[in-house]
């Protein structure tokens, strides 16, 4: 229940775009077309999938204070949690060589619509991100990394997956001339993130306030019964 929990939140509630807006550079300068925005949508999933569990390795058993105790008790006491960043960042660097040279191979076509946004993917804050709030949200486990990764890059492709659809329709809409490119698009991530945000309510089903016991009523007896219970007792007086 806690994975499927921290999969619909990460995607929903905690977008990267529509509640942290990160990665908006190549959010906003690969959406023009849908075949490019699926494209480069599913390199950040694989990129965050690989990348996440291993930067939670990395923080567990090398970064973190304390995190050498393994090596023996004299090591017990080193702190190399300032190197998050650096190394967080090679995690990433390599991985994003690695979609680079598969989608030049199997995608030329792919490859040459990304362009130079698809190296940059490496210093996507997006990307980055993930790793950052993997760390600072103290996730426990590494099947939990792995969820977290794979949903917040899910909710990054649904985001340009989105915009991208939009930004193809309205290319054919009557948009004043002071708003179009940038300007529309960037009203249209305000009003998506407004409706992203009505997600909240997903997981606050079961936060109601236990409801009060039903407190006993006693219900009064007939009239007949009254009565005939006071000539009884009057007889025997008498």
């Amino acid at each position: 229940m806690e994975h499927i929990e921290l999969f619909f939140k990460s995607i929903f509630i905690d977008n990267m775009v529509f509640a942290t807006f990160l990665g908006m550079c190549s959010y906003l300068a690969v959406s023009k077309k849908v075949a490019t925005a699926v494209g480069l949508g599913a390199a950040v999933i694989f990129v965050m999938l690989i990348t996440v569990p291993l930067n939670w390795l990395l923080d567990h058993y090398l970064l973190q204070p304390g995190a050498l105790a393994w090596l023996g008790e004299g090591y017990a006491d080193y702190d190399l949690s300032f190197l998050s960043f650096i190394m967080f960042i090679a995690t990433i660097a390599t991985m994003v060589q690695l979609v680079e040279i598969v989608v030049e191979k199997f995608s030329p076509s792919l490859y040459n619509s990304l362009g130079i946004f698809l190296p940059l993917i490496a210093v996507n804050c997006a990307i980055l991100g993930g790793s950052l709030f993997m760390q600072s949200r103290e996730i426990p486990t590494l099947g939990l990394a792995t969820v977290y990764g794979v949903s917040s890059g899910i909710g990054w492709f649904l985001a340009i997956l989105a915009i991208a659809a939009i930004r193809e329709k309205i290319r054919y809409s009557n948009v004043p001339p002071a708003l179009r490119g940038l300007g529309i698009t960037f009203i249209i991530t305000g009003l998506m993130a407004i409706g992203f945000m009505s997600f909240g309510g997903m997981l606050t089903g079961g936060d109601e306030a236990p409801k009060e016991e039903s407190k006993t009523v006693k219900v009064e007896e007939p009239v007949k019964d009254k009565i005939e219970k006071e000539l009884a007792n009057n007889t025997e007086n008498n």
